[in-house]
Parts: structure tokens; C-alpha cells; sequence
């Protein structure tokens, strides 16, 4: 029995890595204005969009070339974009990142070009990267005789490792004692406790502190090498998370209903039936005699018909998620007809859940 308990215990268990994250590594959003060119006449209407002639002028500028002021440039290979990056925790100066492309004007297509250079700066206004490069659009279309055929969308690419990093974020990590927090992506005292107790027991000694239902403190080494050593070894320790609670997630955009495995039912009776209204109309023509002044009408001939489904009280009840399903779909309810069948079960009590609508 204990060998048992022993392989149930470290078959449910997962490393610390894949629960929660240290204070400070995480990545950063880059976002940038910039101009994709060398389009195929599918890009910015100038008229319409005339914050893509203000961008081509300024660059322009910067590179010595003088646009006389009022002057109407109608061009159909240009388009404005905004250009977006995630900068990754320890990022170098020198390291290329993947950059999504995504036009702002009127451009039919961002196929075939190519993305002048961009800054893309983080929220603090900084400069963290630059962007450039050839634009991979992954839809396609064509057109012809006012009709048209599209295969997803082309006002958007991706441009792999078209950003080079300029700047790094700064990040020193243990420089305050030595202190590291472990931050959970899920609030939940038990699991803290059992991390905290499974870190104490890996290195013999007290090295780990619960701070609240989320954090915990450690103590870890000043040297850099033994640092990053001390994290390596934090990620892999095995912890067994509380299980989650019961809850029902209902979308009712899409009418899915999904639920976990702890969903109990309290013995409860439901009736359900569906109401049905078929309203069937016939147009028949009504045709004076040929000697008379009438006119030739056309006359509606509708029919109501109301249909109601047989409800009858069933007995509702389940143990397992699997009793759950079952003693549902014995009512023949479909999933909307479950939406209100399980709020009204919760209502009552009976639902021994969290139901959450989306």
C-alpha cells in the first residue's frame, strides 16, 4: 500500500517550473511605427490614409531627400504598419527577435514587401530594438471582374528574426541579501506550503519562507554561478498542487460547457421541455372573373402551429464527473438546453460546483 501511495504521490507531481516563475524573468513588450515598401500596388490610398504620406515624408527627410510642402504624393507601394516584438528576460544587445507586421491604413496586401528600419520601444519610451527585414504574409488572394477570393488575411506578416536587440533590460537578480522570490501563477496556500516544504527538504535546510498565497521567499547564494545553480535546482524540485475546485465554465457565445472532474450532483429532480413555434406560409393568387373589374391579387395563407416536447421529472444525480454527463444526457438536452438546466441546478443547490460564464 505504501508503494502504492509512493507512485500515485510522484505521478501527480510536477517541477516547480512549471508553477511558478521568479520575481523579475519575464519578457517585454516592444511596439514600433514604421513603413513596409516595395508593394505591389496594394498598399496605403495616400488620400485616405495621410498619415502614411506624413511617415514616408519625415523618413525622407532624415535621409536628405526635401518633399516640397503641399506636394500630393499618390503612391500604391508603401503602407503603414505597426510593428510588435516581445524582448525576452536576459536579452543581449546583438540578439535577433521575431516581429509581427500588421498595416494601420487601407493596404490590401503586405505581400512582397519589405519593412524599412524601425525602432520598437518598450513603456518607459526607451528604444530596446530595431526591426527590418522582408515580410512574410501567410494569406493569399486574387481578383478579377469585381469578384474576389481571399485565404486568411493578408494585412498582417511576420518577419523572423527581423529585430536586432539594442539594448538590454536591466535585471540583477539576488542583489538584495541574496533574496529571491518565487511568485505562483495560481493563488493557493496548500500548494505554497507543500512547495515551501518540498524546497526545505531538497537542500536540508531552511532556504524557502511562504509570504503569502502566492509568494515565496528564498534565501539564495551571492556568487552569480551559484545563483543560477540554486534557481536550476528550484525549478526541479517535484510539488503535488492542491487539486483544482469544482467549477463549471459555461461559453454562451458558443454554447460549450465544460467541466472538471471534482462537478458533483446532489439528488435533485429537473423537467425540461422545449417549446416550439412553426409558422408555415402559402402565397396563393385570388383571380376575378373575366368579366368583372377585380384585380389579381396575391393572397398569404399562413398556418401556426405550436408544438411543445413531453417534459417529464427526472431524477438527477452523480458521484463522477462521468455520472454527472450521464444523468444530463439522459434529459436529451443539447447544450443550450444544459446551460439553463445547470443554472438552475446551481440555483437550487444541487450543483456542487463554481459555475463561471464566459
Amino acid at each position: 500500500m505504501l508503494v502504492a501511495l509512493l507512485t500515485a504521490f510522484t505521478a501527480r507531481a510536477e517541477p516547480i517550473r512549471e508553477l511558478a516563475d521568479f520575481a523579475g524573468v519575464r519578457d517585454n513588450a516592444l511596439v514600433g511605427y514604421g513603413l513596409v515598401v516595395g508593394l505591389d500596388g496594394s498598399g496605403d490610398q495616400t488620400m485616405q490614409a495621410p498619415f502614411t504620406g506624413q511617415g514616408l515624408t519625415n523618413m525622407l527627410s532624415q535621409l536628405g531627400v526635401t518633399v516640397p510642402p503641399g506636394t500630393n504624393m499618390q503612391l500604391r507601394n508603401v503602407a503603414a504598419v505597426m510593428v510588435s516584438a516581445d524582448l525576452p528576460a536576459f536579452a543581449r544587445p546583438g540578439q535577433r527577435l521575431d516581429v509581427v507586421v500588421s498595416s494601420v491604413g487601407n493596404a490590401d496586401s503586405l505581400r512582397g514587401g519589405t519593412l524599412l528600419m524601425t525602432p520598437l520601444k518598450g513603456a518607459n519610451g526607451q528604444t530596446y530594438a530595431i526591426a527590418q527585414g522582408n515580410v512574410l504574409v501567410g494569406g493569399a488572394g486574387a481578383e478579377a471582374d469585381g469578384g474576389s477570393v481571399a485565404i486568411n488575411q493578408q494585412a498582417g506578416g511576420r518577419i523572423s528574426g527581423g529585430a536586432s536587440v539594442e539594448r538590454r533590460v536591466p535585471l540583477e537578480l539576488g542583489r538584495q541579501g541574496g533574496i529571491l522570490d518565487l511568485l505562483f501563477r495560481e493563488s493557493d496556500f496548500d500548494t505554497v506550503q507543500r512547495a515551501v516544504t518540498a524546497i526545505n527538504m531538497e537542500f536540508g535546510r531552511p532556504v524557502a519562507s511562504a509570504v503569502d498565497g502566492r509568494l515565496v521567499r528564498l534565501q539564495g547564494p551571492f556568487n552569480d554561478n551559484a545563483r543560477v545553480s540554486f534557481m536550476a535546482r528550484i525549478e526541479n524540485v517535484e510539488v503535488t498542487p492542491r487539486e483544482p475546485a469544482a467549477k463549471v465554465v459555461i461559453n454562451s457565445r458558443t454554447g460549450s460547457v465544460v467541466m472538471n472532474s471534482r462537478v458533483r450532483l446532489r439528488r435533485a429532480a429537473v423537467a425540461h421541455g422545449n417549446l416550439s413555434i412553426v409558422i408555415d406560409t402559402q402565397y396563393q393568387v385570388s383571380q376575378p372573373n373575366p368579366l368583372g373589374r377585380g384585380e389579381t391579387v396575391v393572397v398569404p395563407d399562413s398556418e401556426v402551429a405550436v408544438q411543445q416536447e413531453d417534459a417529464y421529472l427526472r431524477v438527477v444525480e452523480g458521484a463522477s464527473l462521468a455520472e454527472v454527463v450521464d444523468a444530463l444526457n439522459a434529459l436529451g438536452a443539447t447544450p443550450q438546453d444544459l446551460m439553463s438546466i445547470l443554472e438552475a441546478l446551481k440555483a437550487a443547490g444541487a450543483l456542487r460546483a463554481e459555475l463561471e460564464i464566459i
